[in-house]
């Protein structure tokens, strides 16, 4: 379906914008990423009539997949960590998530690999995990089960508590600092896996995962531990299609909720009128009006871009500027020819830690610097599901962390792309693929330059704001907009934050705070008729289809679109009244609040201070 298809025009074309004659409360969702599609689920599932708008030509944001040469690359989550919030998700919408999605629980769920040759193999099962821990470093072993027990502590009240529910309101997060403070939260991630552990091997391995939502190891509040606690109690999983397939399966949901996904649309601008979000403007010019706009584009760029044109309190462009940005990425996507039976000791997740690892991390996060050496994130998803690559090939992605673009001495990716994939590419002939070099078949490159073109996302940051702990639960931007009444935020630049189970919870948590359907008001407001009139300068009269202006404030000049009005046009222009009459027939109308309709009124001059209360064209009660 395309967006002309579905967003209709003002009775005969001229202005674009859908009047909300149908009956039910209507939502628009800015971005189809994972976060996006679940809103628009919750959403659904409460009853309002949901449009989906997404500037990419698949559903599933940073979740979506590229299919070049025969080969499928997932571009971005390549996990599944807790399943219990997608199928949560399925269940409120009255649906089975295991009937959609075929969920493989991974084994083992990674293998980490140092440059000394030794390596730490994740499995599933607390056995297992201990077993590892005292082959490496037997004296660990105490420090390591007051860890998980710490993880397990921080997951019930973290995720389970703070994470499912809105901070938005400042005594929320007050009454949770005790608590906080009870737990060191002020600790970072690698400070408490160091006070439990004293093999840096085994710190590394219980403090990187801070990275796998944009996180620095040794800024992040060590909140994050309980990471290694889903891991331990929910596995680690794929699913057969990737991601993307999880997002086709979210857009048949929605759709069967008769909403609608619409693909190659680009949001320009959010509507806001009187404080509050009355619709967007897409970047063709045409205006989608709703009740309530939910934003699943980049927190840093709703604020920045998407309400450019509205003051805002606290989200200003300085405040932004402020925030510390999660790193950048560097993905190569490539396909193999023949290997299948080759490197028989890769499996589906392997991460090739670098001969440093805080020093490295102090470039990417703080200094800003490229560094010569690397770690690197390799996924090889044919090992559990072949149809990502023609018979006897493999398809892989390989991520290593680099600085976002808002440093003050930016990567230049233009020059520094083709050197650094050569690195990237000796790095794995060296320590895990022989002969790469010449089995390359396909392959796509992504950079931070890629993610801010691509995903519009700030400084071409992977993960949005970083999840310091002064950029957390209430710190963070918040689930319900503090800058305009009916707009919603979700995805990972709002709370809880990024990953999967982030912004599936962060829709959990907008389905707490959007207004039951039955009580919004669908109407429309004069200020909305000024981004139309400022487009077309007129549109039509709704009762005898004449041209027609609206009296807004300096909103059309009166010589432009009402030469023969006079004095008129000139008073309405001036004076801000809630009334509407037509050019032509002088019959003056206005919006019914209770069925979002014009109402007609008695012909002649309307006197500034006039209004309609009464519906006399259809339900015939107070408005």
């Amino acid at each position: 379906m395309t967006c002309h298809d579905h967003i209709r025009p003002a009775h005969d074309g001229s202005t674009g914008i859908h009047l909300g004659a149908e009956p039910g409360a209507r939502a628009i969702v800015i971005g189809a990423g994972i976060g996006g599609l679940a809103a628009a689920m919750r959403l659904g599932a409460r009853g309002y009539r949901v449009t989906v708008f997404d500037r990419l030509d698949r559903p599933g944001g940073r979740g979506s997949s590229i299919t070049q040469d025969g080969y499928r690359f997932d571009l971005g989550p390549t996990i599944v960590t807790v399943p219990q919030v997608f199928r949560e998700l399925w269940a409120a919408c009255g649906r089975d998530f295991d009937q959609d999605i075929d969920l493989r629980t991974l084994n083992p769920f990674y293998q980490i690999r140092w440059p000394d040759g030794s390596h730490f193999t994740m499995r599933p099962g607390t056995a297992a995990i201990r077993a590892e821990v005292a082959r490496l470093s037997p004296g660990d072993l105490p420090g390591f089960d007051r860890f998980l027990a710490d993880a397990e502590m921080r997951y019930w009240f973290g995720f389970e508590n703070l994470g499912r529910r809105s901070m938005h309101e400042l005594w929320e997060f007050i009454k949770a600092l005790p608590i906080f403070g009870m737990m060191r939260a002020d600790r970072s991630v690698y400070v408490h896996a160091a006070r439990r552990v004293r093999d840096e091997r085994l710190r590394m391995a219980l403090s990187f995962h801070p990275l796998f939502i944009g996180g620095d190891p040794f800024r992040v509040t060590s909140m994050y531990i309980l990471v290694s606690h889903l891991e331990r109690k929910f596995g680690v999983h794929y699913a057969i299609g990737g991601v993307q397939a999880i997002a086709d399966a979210m857009r048949n949901v929605i759709a069967s909720q008769d909403g609608t996904v619409i693909q190659g649309t680009e949001v320009d601008e959010i509507l806001i009128d009187q404080g509050r979000a009355r619709g967007v403007k897409l970047a063709f010019g045409r205006v989608a009006l709703a009740d309530i706009v939910v934003s699943n584009a980049d927190a840093g760029h709703t604020y920045s871009r998407l309400l450019r044109k509205h003051m805002k309190r606290r989200w200003t462009n300085r405040h932004l500027d402020s925030r510390r940005w999660s790193m950048g990425l560097y993905v190569w996507y490539f396909g193999t020819s023949g290997t299948a039976g080759m490197w028989g000791d890769v499996g589906h997740h392997t991460i090739l830690s670098g001969p440093r690892y805080e020093g490295l991390i102090r470039d990417i996060f703080r200094n800003g610097v490229l560094a010569e050496d690397m770690s690197l994130y390799v996924h090889r998803p044919s090992i559990t599901d072949p149809g990502v690559a023609p018979p006897g090939d493999d398809a892989f992605y390989v991520l290593s962390p680099v600085p976002h673009l808002g440093h003050k001495d930016p990567v230049d990716w233009k020059t520094q792309r083709d050197f650094y994939t050569t690195a990237v590419l000796n790095v794995l002939e060296d320590r895990l693929l022989p002969g790469l070099r010449d089995r390359i078949a396909s392959e796509v490159i992504f950079t931070p330059d890629t993610f801010a073109e691509r995903y519009l996302s700030p400084f071409g940051a992977g993960f949005s704001i970083e999840p310091r702990i002064l950029q957390s639960a209430w710190f963070r931007p918040h689930n319900v907009s503090e800058e305009a009444k009916g707009l919603y935020l979700v995805g990972a630049g709002t709370h809880p934050g990024a990953g999967l189970p982030g912004v599936i919870s962060s829709a959990e948590v907008l389905d707490q705070l959007v207004p039951d359907p039955a009580t919004v008001r669908a109407w429309l407001t004069p200020g909305i008729w000024k981004h139309a009139a400022m487009r077309s300068g007129m549109v039509r009269c709704p009762f005898t289809r004449r041209r027609a202006c609206y009296p807004l404030m300096f909103a059309v000049p009166p010589w432009r679109c009402m030469p023969f009005a006079g004095w008129r046009m000139m008073r309405w222009t001036c004076t801000p009244n809630r009334l509407t009459q037509c050019c032509t027939c002088a019959t003056g109308w206005t919006w019914c609040t209770k069925g979002g309709h014009a109402t007609r009124r008695r012909t002649g001059p309307l006197l500034p201070w006039s209004r309609i209360s009464t519906c006399r064209v259809r339900c015939q009660t107070r408005c």
